[in-house]
């Protein structure tokens, strides 16, 4: 599969548990505001934190080095409250977040590999992501497993900052 990687990492890549939830939730809100993806006082900083709530209607993976979290990200199936850009037949996945000291561990890669197996295992004939233009890193990931653009599903959130949406066929 593309974006597979040649070394042995020790990885861990699993569902999270509730008791992770609050570091979880620290992480994302690192790797979002900290690198400058969402300022500080958004509305939307308070959503990355709370994986709680995401947890109660999405499922919460982590990767884990060490038994340390060093990554993580939100799985929302269709028709539950965090799947706002997948259409029917479509696996959505939202917060990729990686810890700065962890890059090259191929965490980010392992996990959207973990999404993209969920999605072939349950059915789906594709999976969709909402990105920003400035997450180099998370693209590079995107693009070595064949996501594409799909410019007629952009969007701008309420401050005017443009979203854009990658889709993998896994039909193909």
């Amino acid at each position: 599969m593309p974006g597979m990687d040649s070394k042995d990492t020790g990885l861990v890549i699993r569902t999270a548990r509730p008791d992770e939830y609050e570091a979880i939730g620290a992480l994302t809100v690192d790797v979002y505001v900290g690198e400058g993806y969402v300022q500080e006082g958004s509305p939307y900083v308070t959503e990355l934190a709370d994986t709680a709530h995401r947890g109660a209607s999405s499922q919460i993976l982590v990767a884990t080095h060490n038994d340390r979290i060093v990554g993580s990200l939100t799985v929302a199936r269709p028709g539950t409250p965090y799947a706002e850009i997948a259409r029917p037949g479509e696996l959505e996945f939202r917060m990729l977040a990686v810890a700065k000291s962890a890059r090259g561990l191929g965490a980010g890669t392992a996990l959207v590999r973990k999404v993209i197996e969920m999605a072939k295992d349950e059915g789906f004939h594709a999976v969709a992501i909402t990105t920003m233009p400035a997450m180099a890193d998370a693209r590079r990931v995107y693009n070595r497993f064949g996501f594409v653009p799909a410019p007629d599903r952009d969007w701008y959130t309420e401050s005017g900052e443009l979203l854009t949406v990658l889709h993998l066929n896994l039909q193909a």
